[in-house]
């Protein structure tokens, strides 16, 4: 799972360095606000692919082949209707990105157009979410390497390809995106049906549709969106404030993010197995090996922090270079380097929980620990030292993800002492 979320920045990566080398800070700025837009959109529907592992895990647990085959269609069909919601919405969210960034033309010209194509892979996207978050379940962790490699490399291929030998420029890099979508919901449709059939389990059991069992994964999903809301709140307000300060801090902004997304991808590895294990122990009704997925898990991640902090301390710098030629822009992201440097280590925790909670589906309990970091640790912060600017902001970023963390165990460790593990 490491290897396969690993993959997933490497997208954004690809982006930055491809539009970063076009020789001009607009087009990086663009493409960091239009590919913002998506992210949120799409991390927004994270509560799919979160909500499915959870009761897939709890249910393999118990070794119910029929609530298996349910849950998958069920979580396919809502990610359908929140797919077709986006598009119907994106008009009016297109004026959103306006309003919100007070961005110059030229950046809202080539947020535009990377936003309008992108938005059209939401329902290949979405219903990958679900179909990824089946395989946690299940325990089938080379299923979700497998697609995310097959999607990565074909967005990374196409993205070189469509930018830098056919010169499309942003509209390039939203196209190989939006394929390597729809390539990657066939291969995944193909690798679930593959998995369904092995482990004996029948997709068309009957009876999967019911109004009280949609409304009982609606309750779950609602808390985990709301979630989810608050955390892309947060770092959206990061890019349409920066684009607030200024176009090149903006693309600093946008470099540097990607430093904090392969962390926060490759820490989230080891949550989605925390998923996955601590679900299917609480299936088993396991205390004990609960409390031993969450330490191994600890373990792990503490590790990968404190090498992805020194990773960035040596090699940070050297890594900006690749990433953008722009000259202002460079200074601009070194400037603030050392918050990324800082930010494993005080976001490990973050992760790491919020994979143990899904396990657990414990979504109400995510839900308000991410209102009180958001209010009190971002916000709150950030409105202290919003004199500070982009200093301002990542401090606020900072404090938010630590906070999560310490929030999170608090509420761990009183479960634990009240033996409400398996409630």
């Amino acid at each position: 799972m490491i290897l396969s979320n690993i993959t997933v920045p490497l997208l954004g990566i690809v982006d930055t360095a491809v539009i970063g080398h076009l020789g001009s800070a607009h087009y990086l700025a663009g493409i960091a606000l239009g590919s913002a837009v998506i992210s949120i959109l799409f991390w927004l529907a994270g509560f799919l692919r979160m909500s499915t592992t959870g009761l897939v895990a709890q249910a393999y647990g118990q070794n119910d082949l029929t609530q298996l085959a349910a849950l998958l269609k069920r979580s396919l069909v809502l990610s359908c209707f929140v797919a077709v919601l986006l598009i119907a919405l994106s008009p009016l969210i297109k004026h959103a990105i306006a309003f919100l960034s007070a961005a110059n033309s030229d950046v809202l010209t080539q947020a535009y157009q990377y936003f309008s194509i992108r938005i059209f892979s939401a329902p290949a996207a979405l219903c990958n979410l679900v179909l990824l978050g089946w395989m946690l379940g299940m325990h089938y962790g080379r299923g979700p390497f497998y697609l995310l490699l097959v999607t990565n490399i074909t967005n990374i291929v196409l993205d070189i390809y469509f930018v830098v030998y056919l010169d499309w420029a942003v509209a390039g890099a939203a196209w190989a995106s939006l394929i390597a979508d729809y390539t990657a919901l066939v291969f995944a449709v193909v690798l679930v049906i593959k998995l369904a059939k092995k482990r004996g389990i029948k997709l068309s059991v009957p009876g999967w549709f019911s109004i009280t069992k949609m409304a009982n994964l609606l309750s779950l999903n609602r808390d985990i969106f709301i979630r989810s809301f608050i955390l892309q709140l947060c770092f959206s307000f990061m890019t349409f404030y920066g684009a607030r300060i200024g176009e090149t801090t903006l693309a600093a902004n946008a470099v540097l993010l990607n430093f904090l997304m392969l962390v926060s991808f490759a820490l989230d590895g080891i949550a989605y197995a925390s998923e996955a294990k601590v679900g299917h122990a609480k299936g088993q009704q396991s205390v004990k090996n609960i409390e031993l997925w969450v330490k191994i898990s600890v373990f792990w991640g503490a590790l990968f922090a404190l090498a992805y902090s020194l990773f960035f301390a040596i090699f940070g710098r050297y890594i900006i270079t690749l990433l953008t030629n722009v000259p202002e822009v460079i200074t601009t992201a070194t400037l603030y380097l050392p918050w990324i440097i800082a930010l494993p280590l005080l976001a490990m925790s973050c992760f790491l929980f919020d994979g143990v909670f899904v396990g657990l589906t414990r979504a109400k309990a995510m839900r308000n620990s991410m209102l009180l970091s958001a209010s009190v640790g971002f916000f709150g912060v950030f409105a202290v030292f919003h004199q500070w600017e982009n200093n301002g902001l990542w401090l606020a970023m900072s404090c938010f993800m630590l906070m999560r963390g310490v929030t999170l165990i608090v509420k761990y460790q009183k479960l634990k002492a009240n033996n409400q593990l398996l409630d």
